[in-house]
């Protein structure tokens, strides 16, 4: 079959949009499809915008598979309600329809849930006449009228048999200048605000140190990015594949999330370091202790600084990610929130909103409490406020998270990481300052709209607006230079 896998262009600008990250559930299905001799392309809006052209060999393909978060929903519903148009099947797959697969199944064919690395070629055989829907693992569908969903199948337990991701089926895969990679799946912790435990599970499943090692060994001098929603879950196993990467002199520089918790064995930081670990993306997500057992972290607020020191004592950059709009959040956790990681010397910073994900506790929490206040999958990307908060208004939390992130990449903070010679962190404050400015501009209307359902819920008049920061522009040989070195990183 003629195949083609679409992961829709997200709906506003982030941090991450400067690194050309395709998440890598179609890399896995495409290699595993054309592997059974079928023509896969994959299309990745994140990694090269979909042209014309692309769109016309889409159109043409005999299915169609796409890949959906919460926030790509909508984009990926109207593709596909053109390919019901143009009479071509579609399937869905990812977490927002693993979750929602009834409202999918209003714009596509088929759901594959969970994880589909075996159910995707069960659906190819039923397609082709050699199998019966029902007998596809993890599949929604409608017969005649009525919506069926098949039981789920176990998930992969040995993630060795997963095929290595052939990202040259992937339009623009030139553009990837770090490729992404995952060696594990699931996680132990409950954090209430994640999705990953219901769409992956709670017990963790690793890849061998040898079959990472064969992976890397074909990115040999360039930058890797594990996936993986912890990449020290199993501290033996990391400080093996580590030490293994070192003594290979693998030659790659590479960055992973990890948790606080990771700076309390320095054998395992001085590896990292050694191994050629650039910078760790960390869930702290507060610095409100409240807020950390609300969320059911598993940490504490020493974690926190501990990591940070210990991370920036081996000049491993940190980007820290706070989720801001806790029911024991407030204006002044937020104001502490940004003046904890200016004072601490974290390199890069993002402030989310706290955001009711489909399949989490929160999202059923908040839905039994007439909380949320919108359900345009557009803005559930962590960028924008669409629920009420306890002690705030919604166009409080919404502007005391622009403010912060605004006072964080403030010019005088470039400048003081140009001062430092901390180039790459001056260039990623850089883009983080662009980014905001960008998205205050673009989200005038949304935050209009929040203005007014706030006045809805309390007197607008009693409301304490957050301060506004002001911020100066830079000498202009100051701006031309930090404009020289975007371009030159991007």
């Amino acid at each position: 079959m003629f195949i083609s896998l679409v992961e829709p262009k997200p709906p506003s600008s982030n941090y991450f949009k400067y690194f050309k990250f395709p998440r890598l559930g179609l890399p896995l299905l495409g290699t595993i499809l054309s592997q059974h001799g079928h023509q896969v392309t994959i299309y990745s809006h994140i990694v090269e915008k979909i042209s014309p052209r692309d769109y016309i060999n889409i159109f043409n393909s005999q299915l169609v598979g796409i890949s959906l978060t919460t926030s790509t929903a909508n984009a990926g519903y109207r593709l596909a309600s053109a390919m019901r148009v143009a009479k071509v099947p579609v399937v869905f797959g990812g977490t927002h329809p693993t979750f929602f697969p009834e409202e999918a199944l209003n714009y596509g064919d088929y759901v594959l849930r969970g994880e589909a690395e075996r159910s995707i070629l069960q659906l190819i055989k039923a397609l082709e006449g050699e199998l019966p829907l029902d007998a596809v693992e993890g599949l929604s569908f409608k017969r005649e009228g009525e919506v069926i969903h098949n039981p789920m199948g176990e998930r992969p337990k040995n993630l060795d048999e997963l095929p290595i991701p052939d990202f040259s089926l992937m339009r623009g895969q030139h553009r990837m200048h770090i490729i992404p990679m995952a060696t594990s799946r699931g996680c132990p912790y409950h954090c209430n605000f994640c999705s990953v435990t219901d769409m992956f599970g709670h017990r963790y499943r690793f890849q061998s140190v040898e079959r990472i090692l064969e992976e890397l060994k074909l990115y040999r001098g360039r930058g890797v990015f594990f996936y993986d929603d912890n990449f020290t879950a199993n501290v033996a196993h990391t400080k093996e594949l580590l030490n293994e990467i070192s003594r290979q002199n693998m030659q790659i520089t590479w960055s992973a999330q990890v948790r606080a918790d990771v700076a309390r064995d320095r054998e395992l930081l001085d590896l990292m370091k050694h191994s050629g670990c650039l910078a760790l993306f960390i869930g702290f997500e507060s610095v409100n202790p409240e807020t950390l057992q609300e969320y059911n972290k598993a940490q504490e607020l020493a974690d926190i600084a501990l990591c940070i020191t210990e991370l920036n004592r081996r000049k491993i950059r940190i980007h820290g990610m706070f989720v801001l709009g806790s029911d024991a959040d407030d204006l002044n956790t937020i104001r502490q929130t940004v003046e904890f990681a200016k004072q601490t010397d974290i390199g890069t910073i993002q402030f989310s909103a706290l955001t009711p994900l489909p399949g989490t506790k929160f999202y059923h929490q908040l839905e039994e409490e007439n909380r949320i206040f919108t359900k345009d999958w557009d803005l559930y990307d962590g960028q924008h406020v669409v629920f009420e908060p306890k002690k705030m208004s919604p166009i409080e939390l919404q502007q005391g998270i622009l403010q912060a992130t605004a006072n964080f990449y403030s010019y005088w903070r470039i400048f003081v990481a140009l001062r430092k010679r901390k180039l790459a962190t001056a260039v990623f404050r850089y883009w983080g300052h662009l980014i905001i400015k960008k998205w205050t501009r673009q989200r005038k209307e949304f935050l209009g709209m929040l203005t007014k359902r706030s006045a809805q819920l309390k007197d607008w008049s009693k409301l304490k607006r957050p301060r506004k920061h002001k911020t100066s522009r830079p000498p202009r040989t100051l701006w031309k230079f930090l404009q020289r070195l975007g371009t030159a990183f991007k």
